[in-house]
């Protein structure tokens, strides 16, 4: 499995990013030669220091909204594949920030795919988000051709880049044999290194550095939770498929969630870590000024992915959570390397 990355040219946008450094390490050590895109990591972002990726890749600190820049480089590298994650990926910043949400998320994603465009670039995965769907409270799970839309400015952002994605399949990339894209879907994703503000888990870690209460604001709502191994590994399968050509006459967008017994809620997930830290828990209580809209229940459908790309989700929640908990652990022991690594093979043998 995943052999025709070995020697192969791979960029990965938002390379510095959670989800880029473990995508990138991952494709290291299947033989590929990755090229990184992305901003500088953020301060308390050390997973892509921690594994020495700006030594071990080539590394190019840039805003994907700077499109000559980023032309240059793929013009320059002429890669046989392209992973595009690099986003605004954080809910509550897009309210803080909603033009650079906007700007990163649709035109720095319509840059990725007019760059392809005109580079002939034979194959992108472009990556958006769960959110994309518009918010009707499915409990049956999105599937891939269900309404986008959003009553929020993240959610829209990634309802657009995808609207984009189809109007540049359609009008460019359809009738070439040899220009190959598809958009992938994941759900929440959580794993180790994963240190980002406003956000369950990282969160968690935090209060428990200080020996604080976990403070819930929405503890009823539910999400897909997924460990960053099971979407990474279908991104790698679709990559593999693409490649091979074995994805002809199929609508290209694709969800990676995880099964329905992995979907649950803010104060499940924050019950178990307080268990385990040792921690107590605090419900915050609402305040109407502060109100922002946000999906109460959110799951995504995968039976496309399990039917055609022959991918099922690994992990169980409990697994995923755990291996977290070990992750933070072993990693002052092992390092991140090693720890990574170990994660990446016991996913891999599903142990």
């Amino acid at each position: 499995m995943y052999g025709i990355f070995k020697n192969k040219i791979i960029i990965v946008t938002g390379s510095t990013g959670f989800k880029g450094s473990w995508l990138c390490f991952w494709l290291k050590k299947l033989g590929a030669k990755v090229v990184g895109i992305g901003l500088k990591p953020e301060k308390g972002s050390v997973i892509f220091k921690s594994l020495n990726l700006h030594k071990e890749i080539e590394q190019n600190y840039i805003n994907i909204c700077e499109f000559e820049k980023l032309n240059r480089i793929i013009k320059k590298t002429k890669p046989d594949i392209i992973f595009h994650l690099a986003a605004q990926s954080v809910v509550s910043e897009s309210y803080y920030n909603p033009l650079f949400t906007l700007n990163t998320n649709i035109i720095g994603s319509a840059n990725v795919l007019e760059s392809c465009r005109i580079n002939k670039i034979n194959n992108l995965i472009y990556i958006t988000s769960d959110k994309c769907y518009l918010n009707k409270e499915f409990k049956k799970g999105y599937k891939e051709e269900d309404e986008l839309g959003g009553l929020d400015n993240y959610s829209s952002s990634k309802a657009s880049a995808e609207i984009i994605f189809k109007s540049y399949y359609e009008s460019y990339f359809k009738n070439f044999k040899n220009l190959s894209t598809v958009s992938a879907r994941a759900g929440n994703v959580i794993g180790g290194g994963d240190y980002s503000e406003d956000r369950l888990i990282p969160d968690i870690y935090r209060f428990a550095k200080k020996n604080k209460k976990i403070i819930l604001r929405n503890p009823g709502s539910v999400r897909p939770w997924q460990h960053v191994l099971e979407p990474l590994s279908g991104y790698l399968l679709l990559a593999e498929k693409l490649y091979n050509n074995k994805l002809n006459n199929v609508i290209q967008n694709w969800n990676f969630g995880p099964n329905i017994s992995n979907c649950k809620s803010v104060k499940y997930i924050a019950n178990y870590f307080a268990k385990s830290l040792n921690l107590k828990i605090r419900i915050a209580k609402s305040n109407k000024r502060d109100f922002k809209p946000e999906t109460s229940y959110l799951r995504l459908s995968n039976y496309k992915s399990k039917k055609i790309l022959k991918w099922n989700p690994k992990w169980s929640l409990e697994k995923s959570l755990r291996k977290i908990i070990e992750w933070n652990k072993k990693v002052k022991i092992l390092g991140y390397k090693k720890t990574c690594e170990e994660q990446i093979n016991n996913f891999l043998t599903n142990k």
